[in-house]
Parts: C-alpha cells; sequence; structure tokens
C-alpha cells in the first residue's frame, strides 16, 4: 500500500499573506503563493504522522479533511511549529489514551513550560495535588525520547532523525523511507549528508534568493540538492519574497516549489 506525503503549510514564520504587506506575492491570487505556516502530514497503512503542530494546524486538518493524527513529531520548539499543539487535544479522546508526541528532550522541556497547564501539577507540601481537571480541557500527551541519528519507529515506520542546523539552534529533520523532510535549516553538518544519501524525495528550506542567517537561501538549497542528488527535490518554508510561478520557471526540471495542499505518493 502507498503512503501519501500532504504538505499542510509551506510558508515562513509569518505566513503569506503577511500582515500590512502589499507586495505582489502577498497580494497575488495564485494560491500557491498562499502558505501557512510549515507543518505536513504522512498517511501510512497503520496511520497517520503529523510533523509538526502550526499555529494554523485546525484549519490545516480541516483543509486537508485528516480526520485522525495517530502520532506527532516535532523538528524543533520554535512557535510557527509548535503553538498550535493544544489542538491535538479531540485525538485522544479517539485513539482512547494520550497521543505520542515525538521530539527531544529539549523541545519536551520547552513544551512542557509553554503548555504548562496540559501536565498534572506537582503535589503541594501536604502531598495532595490540585483537584482532577476535565479530560477534555488539555491535550493528552505521551513524550517518546528521539535521538539525534537514532532510528525509531512510528506505526510500523522507521524514521530516522537528521541532525540539522538553524541559526544556533539544534532541530531535525525526518527520513522516512526514502523521503526526508528538512525545514527550517542554515547548515547541514557534514555528518548528516550520508543520513540523507539515495534519496528518492527531498524536502528542504529555501526561505528566499537572498541569503539569511537561519535558513537555506534558493542557491545554498540548490547546492545542497546537487550534492545530495535525489530524484526530486521540493523548496519549502518560502517567504513572500519568493513568487511561486517566476520562481519555479527558473528551477531544474526536478526541483519544484512546495505549495499548501501538494501531495505525492512515497
Amino acid at each position: 500500500m502507498s503512503r501519501t506525503f500532504t504538505f499542510l503549510g509551506t510558508g515562513t514564520s509569518v505566513g503569506i499573506p503577511m500582515v500590512g504587506c502589499e507586495c505582489g506575492t502577498c497580494l497575488s491570487t495564485d494560491p500557491r503563493n498562499q502558505r501557512w505556516r510549515c507543518s505536513v502530514v504522512l498517511q501510512t497503512p497503520s496511520g497517520t504522522i503529523l510533523i509538526d503542530t502550526s499555529p494554523e494546524m485546525r484549519l490545516q486538518l480541516l483543509r486537508a479533511e485528516v480526520k485522525l493524527i495517530h502520532a506527532v513529531l516535532l523538528t524543533h520548539y520554535h512557535a510557527d511549529h509548535l503553538y498550535g499543539l493544544d489542538d491535538i487535544r479531540v485525538f485522544p479522546h479517539r485513539l482512547g489514551g494520550p497521543l505520542p508526541v515525538y521530539c527531544t528532550a529539549e523541545t519536551e522541556a520547552i513544551v512542557r513550560r509553554v503548555f504548562a497547564y496540559a501536565f498534572p501539577e506537582l503535589p503541594d507540601e501536604t502531598g495532595e495535588g490540585p483537584p482532577p481537571r476535565p479530560a477534555s480541557f488539555v491535550p493528552s500527551l505521551r513524550f517518546e525520547r528521539v535521538i539525534e541519528g537514532q532510528p525509531f519507529q512510528v506505526l510500523g515506520e522507521q524514521v530516522l532523525p537528521i541532525p540539522l542546523q538553524h541559526a544556533q539552534f539544534n532541530v531535525l529533520g525526518f527520513r522516512v523511507g526514502d523521503v526526508a523532510y528538512c525545514t527550517d535549516v542554515s547548515y547541514i553538518p557534514e555528518s548528516s549528508y550520508s543520513l540523507l544519501a539515495g534519496l528518492d524525495v527531498l524536502v528542504l528550506d529555501a526561505l528566499r534568493h537572498r541569503p539569511h542567517p537561519a535558513h537555506l537561501s534558493i542557491d545554498q538549497a540548490l547546492a545542497v540538492v546537487e550534492r545530495l542528488r535525489p530524484r526530486r527535490a521540493y523548496f519549502t518554508h518560502i517567504s513572500h519574497d519568493v513568487e511561486h510561478e517566476e520562481t519555479e520557471a527558473k528551477l531544474p526540471s526536478h526541483v519544484r516549489l512546495a505549495y499548501d495542499g501538494l501531495q505525492f505518493d512515497f
């Protein structure tokens, strides 16, 4: 049975159109220029895997007609990849238990701090905690530890976490089979290139034409594609500096700009 990869959002942290901007891309009527914050969903024979919980997560899942999430993978803890997490609270009820969230210890610590209301408070000096809260009030999560470079299993799929750099931050890409998703990248450590060898599809950060301290530019992303030589590549985490049709016309035929709703089988 085939697996399906769907781009739920392909935009940078402010989304496209950007509030208050009247550039050609932000005013464009081409739906490929309208980009929600980055996340993707993988439909597998055993269930559905969501990578990142963007602020538009609820709307993204409704648009893509995704009715149930069985597991979440988090690339890192920045707001545009995390702050939709509260909206997963409908899924544990349907699953009959906590939703597994796969992430590093660093990301888990941030999630527990940002969404502190979702986790049981420690007992007070009497040894008693607060009264129980309604189960529907908070997300019910079960954290699963991810260690860079060490594969793990999710819904019968082997997932390889790829160490990447996003300015001064450590982030993860994820490889499932011959598909790798690498958003928010400014530098790929030399040791990670071997983990990305032999890809059928590479999804890669390519923010804009000009260099940026925390993201690959289009030219830098093209250089990565040239080195790794995947059969296909899609660029994501795209800013309003990149107009879809005009930019894609200049790319090699095996490299395309992703857009919200784009889907492929793998």
